[in-house]
């Protein structure tokens, strides 16, 4: 049979084009079922890290970013911060400043409603406060008071060794008015006190700058510091602990006092220790607070066993040395605590350069040291950067400064502070966090088990980092200068 080749070939265009006119057909006695795509549920990204920010250039202030960072796993390339929690170290007691006399004053200008929202602010729990949990007070007058005094100041060449003259009426309407509204706002605030000088009839100079306590006086000096506790518990303020003398080494200041390594020694075992245990008082003694470029001076202490026995540890200032010499103590004598008590920030300096250094060693320097607290120096001063003394600080700047009586603006040291105070609650555990390239980090478990990172990135440029936790990141970055606190469950 012959096939026509022609033929067969049309035959076959023409039944394809029919099956096509079929298929595609729109008439409605044709219909193919329509075609349904596969169904794809929706990414939900939860959020799991709460981030608050701040920028060195003041653009962002504590503010709570509106981002979400959640927990995954998804490989990439950027520099792990990892935080652990089955690393712990030292127990927290708080963040805070120095209530100077001269704060106690200008905070007591403002208005009776600014003044009651700005001690909510500062000592509150709610979510507009940062919940400073750490004071230091002066024994008598600092260099931020507007004058110096003593709480037994007498006719020169007299002496009052019974404290029959010793009173806290210089400080009633001031510091001590103040710490009652404070204590009220926050019961558990815990309060470091420290003296200047010790009452001129005292001293070997008759000044307030400079001198030493005569060894004659150890005594009655030991019942003024008994004294103090009693009667400030007796306007329902407690003192946690005290420190024999500010600045032991720096006697140029007014007021100060000069107090060798061994004279601290033989007070504290001779006479303040003693005195402090027959009296049923358990506020704490802790040693030095001085700089950190004498480590030897607190263990030159702490390696007398009989003043060993009485103190709880040492506190320390950063005008000079390393922050790491709070580790050399600690390591040396690892049952004492150590603390950090006090750094100004200067009227000189500029808010993006005190936020990085002093973050990087204050806060977090500190904390990764072994410090139980980080405190900045005076908590508020007027525009002058008074009241001081004559010859005291004239450019130490407050975290606030106040302006008039309803009005105060929030200085660099109030966010140094605030980014561990707001988040760090007293009990919260120092845990396990490293240290990458120019971030510099903490980390925290608190009381309710949430964990806390604080970060400071040291360079000039944006970082992108991970945030790694029991096998899981966050991914997320900070500009150069940049302080983040990241916290979660």
């Amino acid at each position: 049979m012959k096939l026509n080749f022609n033929n067969t070939i049309k035959t076959l265009f023409f039944a394809t084009a029919m099956f096509t006119q079929i298929g595609c057909s729109s008439s409605s006695d044709v219909t193919d079922p329509p075609v349904t795509p596969p169904v794809t549920p929706p990414v939900t990204v939860t959020n799991d890290v709460d981030f608050w920010l701040t920028k060195s250039d003041q653009t962002v202030l504590l503010a709570k970013q509106n981002t979400t960072l959640g927990f995954n796993t998804a490989y990439n390339l950027y520099a792990n911060i990892e935080v652990s929690d089955a690393q712990k170290y030292q127990t927290i007691d708080g963040f805070g400043y120095t209530l100077t006399g001269g704060s106690a004053d200008v905070i007591n200008q403002l208005n009776a409603s600014k003044k009651a929202a700005l001690l909510q602010e500062l000592f509150g729990t709610s979510e507009t406060s940062i919940g400073v949990s750490y004071l230091r007070i002066s024994i008598g007058a600092s260099d931020l008071n507007a004058s110096p005094f003593t709480y037994d100041d007498i006719p020169t060449g007299d002496t009052d060794l019974d404290l029959a003259k010793f009173s806290l009426d210089k400080d009633k309407m001031g510091v001590i008015a103040l710490l009652k509204e404070i204590v009220a706002i926050n019961p558990k605030i815990l309060i470091v006190a420290t003296p200047w000088s010790a009452p001129l009839w005292m001293k070997d100079k008759n000044s307030f700058v400079g001198g030493k306590l005569q060894a004659q006086y150890y005594d009655v000096y030991a019942k003024y510091f008994v004294k103090y506790i009693q009667l400030m518990k007796a306007e329902g303020i407690i003192i946690d602990a005290v420190t024999p003398q500010n600045e032991p080494l720096h006697d140029g200041n007014n007021p100060s006092m000069y107090m060798a390594a061994a004279d601290q020694a033989n007070f504290i075992k001779t006479n303040l220790g003693p005195a402090f245990k027959a009296a049923g008082i358990t506020t704490k003694i802790i040693i030095y607070d001085h700089n950190c470029d004498n480590a030897n001076y607190p263990k030159e202490i702490l390696a007398d066993v009989a003043a060993y026995a009485f103190i709880d540890g040492s506190a320390f200032h950063l005008y000079a040395g390393d922050i790491s010499a709070l580790s050399t103590v600690y390591n040396a004598y690892p049952a004492k605590n150590v603390y950090f008590t006090e750094q100004y920030t200067s009227s000189t300096s500029d808010f993006g350069g005190d936020l990085k250094w002093h973050t990087k060693n204050i806060v977090i320097g500190s904390m990764r040291n072994w410090s139980k607290n980080a405190l900045e120096w005076n908590l508020a001063n007027n525009g002058a950067f008074a009241p001081h003394t004559d010859g005291g600080c004239t450019i130490c700047k407050g975290a606030l400064t106040v302006t008039s009586t309803d009005s105060y603006q929030r200085n660099v040291a109030y966010y140094i502070i605030a980014h561990a105070s707001k988040f760090v609650p007293m009990g919260s555990v120092r845990i396990g966090s490293n240290i990458s390239g120019n971030l510099q980090t903490a980390a925290f478990l608190t009381p309710t088990g949430s964990k806390v990172l604080i970060v400071e990135n040291d360079g000039t440029a944006n970082e992108i980092f991970n945030i790694k936790f029991n096998g899981k990141w966050v991914t997320t970055s900070l500009d150069g200068g940049s302080v983040g606190t990241y916290t979660w469950k």
